[in-house]
């Protein structure tokens, strides 16, 4: 019987919808899923700014997922070098990386280790680039408005 372990890489910063319905589809497609949390450095590089929530919270919350067997912390920026520790058969990606640079090089390196790249259709609705936009407005003095003396 062949079981086909998953990987699922993300910030998964203000964890919403769009990361619990890749954690969903992910575990359907495997029979043990791994939950990729990547390091509030690497998202740094990677976004240009740390997440909101700490990667021990971030941890947490992604470990409570029932669809997750286990999370494991990412601290470096290639993929295959996680590969190299957690094993995995298969990678799981939003689709608004499908047809890029860096998606292109993500196919084209797992194919030379054997791992399937599967896209997912991205949540257009919701992010956690919008989340944040959103509390940046609430929180900022809107243009025009009285501020305190």
């Amino acid at each position: 019987m062949v079981h086909r372990v998953g990987y699922a890489p993300g910030v998964y910063d203000l964890f919403h919808v769009g990361h619990l319905n890749i954690l969903r589809h992910a575990r359907s497609q495997c029979d043990y899923l791994v939950a990729g949390v990547v390091s509030d450095e690497m998202a740094a590089l990677a976004k240009g700014h740390r997440p909101v929530i700490p990667l021990p919270e971030r941890l947490e919350i992604v470990r409570s997922v029932r669809y997750v067997d286990a999370a494991f912390v990412e601290t470096v920026p290639d993929k295959v070098e996680t590969w190299q520790q957690v094993r995995f058969d298969v990678i799981f990606k939003g689709d608004d990386w499908r047809g890029t640079e860096k998606g292109e090089r993500l196919e084209r390196d797992f194919a030379e280790v054997g791992v399937e790249v599967v896209y997912f259709p991205y949540t257009v609705h919701t992010s956690s680039t919008q989340l944040r936009r959103a509390l940046d407005t609430l929180v900022s003095p809107q243009p025009g408005a009285l501020s305190a003396p």
